[in-house]
């Protein structure tokens, strides 16, 4: 058992407060950050309230009920995290509800969904929380039967004095628990020892998704409610210049058709407060089909916007951006990316004596690797619904990250902290959309403006012309190998618009004792953003798909090949920054080729590809099986091996897995948006290519390193190297390599 020392967090890390109806409530600070909040505490009849994020509540039937504070969007977090609690408070799992906790800022500290760390965040708090919990209802019954503490054991929502065969409910004891101080100690289970953790558990919303009770922006309604819908530029380097609304107000339903600019001049914008067109016009009306059709009818003018550069708050470093005046296409981007791979970029990294090593070189191998723009195509498209009266501004809201959002609120729409009221909506999906806010402010400004409750819709056309989107990027991988098929020597160099993906402290850093890495970038009025794990899906395409074909060049099998360099970068690694952990990275690829039966008989004939990735600190390795039909692809199976640590859920992780396999296929071979003159060529699904349902696969055979380390992230990592993966079975399928996305271009060309 793992003993931890309450000190600071005996006072500021756990709450505990009488219910009126009985029993007790439990809060627990989220990472123990600690702010008071006299507010919150005479409103819980508590005496010394502080900064929470979420609450257990154990009532006197005996029900559990876990305000769950992330934002949900598919990750199945609703379930996992109240398994943490679960676990050590060693409650009943099947009485336990869970309720999602809606933004609030004296209670919720951290309210984030993005980067594959609700879990691993999450990890001690949470089963701090519980264990706590445990150790109080347990110090109750101590005190009712005048027994020691120790005598005593907890189970299934009860405890038990085995010597007198005595029995008590959590919610019997809650009363008197709630009662009493926080234990100075208390004692979490080590990894290993778990009794929920580790059984697949369904999505605690599973049956209000499937039956249509799951709130989702689209779907929310308020007495009184306007619809608001925006025009943008059509084109990125444009700007409004003028508009008249004469027509447009004339028509049915239609209230009112004004401007708004979504940020403030001067407004010094945050990783996250990206938006594409600051200055929008704005059509309100009774119904989505009045304004709708109302919006057709205003008459605008654009025109070319000026290059502009401002200073932005980068996770607490200034950086500046730049915005450049012009309209962009595609064929000039993938020009002017050519054009920075013949010039030298910026040493990213440097190990021993690379141009030696390619100067003496018996034979080179050179390979250059693109991909386009990417929209997100979310299922449910943005939307928010605002109403700002003088007391308060309330939100109805799909975003992963609601606590970045307050000073762009405050500073936006002139509010104060106090009046901010945001509560969550289940997202209709994210992967980084929904990380920037501007629809909330857009929304607030409309109400605001209107003084009524608004919800603002985008169409579909809206969303995939509105940004934000993955970058463009470009990448060459060159390999130098001497006389005896040895190679000497890497060399990584690529950029992206307007940002690049080298990782040049990953592998095959640290495996080569000759290594180069540089970057450039290009910048552009295209806005980019977050993208399920961003930029490492690209280089892990990239990346996977040089070591297969530099693993055949030298004669050797691709996953043995890349365990040999992972060996060596394990017993002699080359510098001091290599990212990555060698013997999980052997682990998770060991697993992939016995599950796969790489080498067996049976699959002599398969045409088959493998990769494997590390990011957002977990590893994943996928192998992919195809066949040629009617010339398309038809991707049999994938088998897939992660290495995220300790599995909490096994059913969510599957799922998650699954889910990345699917996406990252799909992207891989349709994925892509052109530009010409700033405008974006495809706006909804019957231009844009999705993969269908007959096109995934048919089997995906999901496979977790059992270890106990703790969780390590899982929502991004099984993403990236599916694109390789792909790939590499496609090449052994025609023939052909594939090195610009999406594949199904370069596919129909064999």
């Amino acid at each position: 058992m793992e003993k931890l020392q309450h000190n600071q967090s005996r006072r500021s890390f756990l709450k505990v407060s009488s219910l009126s109806s009985g029993g007790m409530m439990i809060g627990f600070s989220w990472l123990a950050n600690l702010v008071p909040n006299e507010a919150l505490a005479n409103a819980t009849n508590a005496n010394e309230w502080i900064e929470l994020t979420g609450f257990i509540k154990i009532t006197p039937d005996n029900k559990i009920i876990i305000l769950s504070p992330n934002p949900e969007f598919g990750q199945n977090v609703m379930t996992s995290l109240p398994m943490l609690i679960a676990e050590e408070l060693e409650a009943d799992w099947k009485s336990v509800k869970v309720e999602q906790g809606d933004y609030d800022t004296p209670r919720f500290k951290s309210q984030f969904t993005g980067g594959s760390m609700a879990m691993r965040m999450a990890w001690q708090p949470l089963r701090k929380a519980g264990a706590t919990a445990r150790m109080m209802l347990l110090q109750a019954a101590s005190n009712e039967w005048n027994v020691p503490i120790a005598e005593l054991s907890a189970s299934n929502g009860s405890i038990f004095h085995k010597a007198s065969n005595k029995s008590l409910t959590y919610g019997a004891l809650a009363t008197a628990a709630s009662k009493l101080p926080a234990p100075e100690k208390i004692t979490l289970k080590k990894n290993g020892t778990f009794t929920l953790l580790g059984t697949p558990q369904k999505n605690v919303e599973g049956s209000k998704i499937v039956t249509g009770k799951s709130l989702f922006t689209m779907d929310y309604k308020h007495e009184g409610m306007l619809i608001a819908m925006a025009l943008h530029p059509p084109a990125f380097g444009m700007k409004l210049k003028s508009f008249d609304a004469t027509e447009a107000k004339k028509m049915p339903g239609i209230k009112d058709v004004f401007e708004i600019k979504v940020y403030k001049d001067g407004f010094q914008k945050a990783g996250f407060d990206t938006r594409t067109f600051n200055n929008l016009v704005v059509v309100a009306g009774n119904s989505t089909w009045e304004v709708m059709n109302a919006r057709k009818k205003v008459a605008v003018q654009w025109e070319p916007i000026q290059e502009s550069k401002e200073m932005v708050n980068s996770w607490g470093s200034m950086v500046e951006e730049i915005t450049p005046a012009g309209l962009e296409s595609t064929d000039a981007h993938m020009k002017q990316m050519y054009d920075m791979q013949k010039k030298p970029g910026k040493m990213l990294r440097k190990d021993g004596d690379p141009e030696t090593a390619f100067s003496t070189a018996k034979k080179i191998i050179e390979r250059t690797y693109s991909a386009p723009f990417l929209p997100h195509n979310t299922m449910e498209p943005i939307s928010c619904f605002a109403h700002i009266t003088d007391e308060k501004a309330l939100f109805v809201a799909p975003i992963q990250i609601p606590d970045m959002m307050k000073n762009n609120i405050m500073s936006n729409l002139d509010l104060t902290a106090d009046k901010i009221d945001i509560k969550l909506a289940r997202m209709g999906g994210g992967f980084g959309r929904r990380a920037y806010g501007h629809y909330i402010i857009e929304a607030g400004l409309i109400s605001k403006k209107l003084k009524s409750p608004v919800k603002l819709i985008y169409t579909r056309e809206d969303d995939m012309t509105n940004g934000v989107y993955r970058p463009s990027y470009m990448v060459t991988y060159k390999a130098a190998i001497d006389e005896k098929n040895n190679v000497t020597a890497i060399h990584i160099k690529g950029g992206g618009i307007p940002e690049g993906a080298v990782h040049e402290n990953r592998f095959p850093a640290g495996a080569f004792e000759n290594y180069l890495a540089e970057g450039w970038d290009i910048p552009s009025n295209i806005t980019i953003g977050a993208f399920r794990a961003p930029g490492s899906n690209f280089i892990a395409s990239a990346e996977q798909s040089f070591l297969d074909e530099l693993s055949e060049a030298i004669g050797k099998d691709p996953i043995d090949y890349r365990i040999e360099l992972l060996k060596k970068a394990k017993a002699t690694p080359v510098g001091k920054n290599n990212e990555y952990d060698a013997d999980r990275y052997i682990t998770v690829l060991e697993l992939v080729k016995e599950k796969s039966n790489w080498n067996s008989a049976a699959n002599k004939n398969n045409k088959r590809g493998v990769a494997a990735y590390f990011c957002h600190n977990s590893y994943a390795a996928h192998v992919v099986d195809v066949t040629m039909k009617n010339g398309q692809p038809v991707v049999e199976k994938v088998t897939s091996a992660m290495d995220c640590g300790v599995v909490v859920n096994p059913e969510g992780a599957k799922n998650m897995v699954e889910g990345a396999v699917v996406d990252g296929i799909g992207n891989a071979l349709f994925g892509g948006l052109r530009f010409e003159k700033g405008v974006p060529m495809q706006k909804n699904f019957n231009q844009y290519r999705m993969i269908r349902l007959k096109e995934a696969p048919k089997k995906i055979d999901v496979h977790f390193v059992q270890n106990n380390i703790d969780p390590t992230g899982l929502g991004e990592p099984p993403f990236p190297p599916i694109f390789a993966a792909l790939a590499n079975s496609l090449y052994k399928a025609t023939g052909k390599r594939f090195y610009n996305q999406s594949f199904i271009n370069d596919l129909n060309k064999v």
